[in-house]
């Protein structure tokens, strides 16, 4: 009888991360109003660029991938996928938005408010020279 009541508890919880992740999936992420406009405080450079690559391959490519695509390995179970940075819709979003979720993170995403604010803003810089 107990094994029948760990199995239950085991698709129970299975079935709401699952529904947690598709309400996720289909709720507009959007970072508030002050946050949007905030501008860089580091000025562009290749050495900042470097920077925030070498941010992304330590801590972003198991689930957004080598290439920023969301493909990475982890991208497989997540549920909404990792975006792609590369893509229209994150090439879109201003500086302040792509770092507001860099640091707040949401569902699968983790906040990486641990890390330097000065990492984030060079993980922002390197985002952009992904464009397609």
């Amino acid at each position: 009888m107990r094994s029948h009541v760990r199995i239950a508890v085991v698709v129970a919880t299975s079935l709401g991360l699952s529904l947690a992740g598709l309400v996720w999936a289909q709720t507009p992420w959007t970072a508030p109003g002050p946050e949007k406009s905030k501008k860089s405080p580091i000025p562009s450079s290749p050495k900042v660029v470097q920077q925030g690559q070498k941010v992304a391959q330590v801590n972003c490519v198991s689930c957004h991938g080598k290439s920023g695509k969301g493909d990475g390995a982890a991208a497989v179970a997540l549920n909404p996928k990792p975006a792609d940075w590369t893509s229209k819709k994150v090439q879109e979003e201003s500086d302040g938005e792509i770092f507001w979720k860099i640091t707040t993170g949401r569902g699968a995403m983790p906040s990486w408010r641990h890390l330097p604010e000065s990492d984030r803003w060079a993980l922002v810089q390197y985002i952009r020279t992904l464009k397609k």
